[in-house]
């Protein structure tokens, strides 16, 4: 849920980064490879026009004139909110780079801090929804530095804009009158609606019809306020995660070694083996231990290739991948929780792992295009989409199918051979 360009080590404008780098799923971070191409869209119509329809189209859905006009100060066009969501480029970095500058040593104690100041609630989160405190802390210390950082936008100014803005205009609609429903039940005054540039709300950055839909009133004064209040906060994060299919009592991401003999074509999210089915391929804990016997199967993702740090993820990364599409910001936040359950820091891996610049990303997934393995609109985010194609394009050539992208595989693609 982080949306933009993140000026503190790491806002809750990563979200809407994901967000808005996307219609997400179809095309962005995570589904680079699930269209080709995708026109320049064009605005047309004034936006004057669009908000006295806007408006119409809301009183028809029975949202109240009183909250209409409440929230009319702040109905007004961005042109910068604009020129920040054609922009983005937060998401362009290695699962290395984005860790390294989200997760400094003091976002890591800081976390700790608040899991024993919050025991209480944590424990009856848990216990009510099946979602330990890591799991809330770190989507809570990466979305806003644990409400110190929520982002410094009108939710609904940014919303108008997008919403008549031609590039996703309905799903930003859609919030805008999620928005406006929100300040008519009373969970906020418009005033204080302030959060990423995308429209995100709260601490732990939540788009307005998560919150309508998933925010819960766990203090009891009558209010679903994510902006002030920490039990409300850590209540409707746990029941959010438990209806983005949170597993109780399972695990989400585990370090591992892996031998030089893998069969590298193995390390994808769609496959998934037993850990019987790993130990006999040589993958062992990252201290060399075998792996536990038992507990649900697991996919090997290699965020960095075969010569980076590995982890097994088990269902539960799921709902990672579900609060936020980016692979890069999901791998994250599970490694995050890791550290704060008790995980020593990650292997890093071999020096000098080539990360591809946005520009070299762009024209890989141009070359994969060419070469029929559907790379994705050519925007520089090495998402999961991409990263299928990197691996067939791979296993084609002869390279270890490890879904890195790396110069040699570009070389390889430049001349086909």
């Amino acid at each position: 849920m982080i949306a933009g360009e993140v000026a503190a080590p790491a806002r809750r404008s990563l979200r809407g980064a994901a967000i808005a780098a996307a219609v997400i799923l179809a095309v962005g971070v995570l589904g680079s490879g699930a269209a080709l191409a995708q026109a320049p869209c064009r605005t047309t119509g004034s936006f004057e026009s669009w908000l006295e329809r806007f408006k119409q189209e809301a009183i028809q859905q029975g949202i109240s004139r009183n909250a209409i006009a409440a929230a009319s100060p702040y109905l007004v066009y961005d042109q910068r909110i604009v020129n920040i969501d054609r922009g983005q480029k937060f998401f362009a970095q290695s699962f290395l780079q984005f860790s390294d500058k989200t997760l400094p040593a003091y976002r890591l104690q800081k976390g700790a801090e608040q899991i024993g100041k919050h025991a209480a609630l944590f424990a009856r989160a848990e216990k009510q929804f099946g979602v330990p405190a890591p799991i809330i802390v770190a989507f809570w210390g990466l979305e806003s530095d644990f409400g110190g950082d929520m982002g410094k936008d009108h939710a609904i100014r940014s919303l108008a804009t997008l919403a008549y803005d031609c590039r996703r205009s309905e799903m930003f609609r859609g919030h805008l009158f999620d928005a406006l429903r929100m300040i008519e039940r009373g969970d906020l005054q418009p005033a204080e609606m302030i959060g990423s540039w995308a429209g995100e709300l709260g601490q732990t950055q939540m788009m307005p019809s998560e919150y309508m839909k998933h925010a819960i009133d766990w203090d009891g004064d009558g209010h679903r306020n994510l902006l002030k209040s920490v039990p409300d906060v850590i209540g409707s994060s746990a029941s959010y995660l438990q209806e983005l299919g949170w597993r109780r009592g399972e695990p989400w991401l585990r370090e591992v070694k892996v031998p030089a003999s893998m069969p590298w074509d193995q390390a994808d999210l769609a496959i998934q083996h037993p850990h019987a089915k790993w130990g006999e391929w040589g993958v062992t804990l990252r201290d060399g231990k075998p792996l536990p016997a038992g507990g649900p199967p697991a996919s090997l993702l290699l965020p960095m290739g075969r010569l980076g740090p590995a982890f097994l993820v088990y269902p539960n990364f799921q709902a990672y991948l579900k609060w936020n599409a980016s692979l890069v910001y999901a791998t994250t936040a599970a490694y995050y929780a890791t550290r704060l359950a008790g995980a020593p820091p990650m292997y890093r891996g071999a020096p000098g792992i080539p990360v591809l610049s946005q520009e070299e990303a762009k024209e890989l997934q141009e070359l994969l295009n060419r070469a029929g393995f559907q790379g994705g609109i050519p925007d520089g985010k090495i998402g999961s989409g991409t990263r299928a194609a990197i691996k067939q394009a791979q296993m084609k050539l002869g390279l270890p199918a490890d879904s890195y992208p790396t110069p040699e595989l570009i070389a390889r693609l430049r001349t086909g051979r």
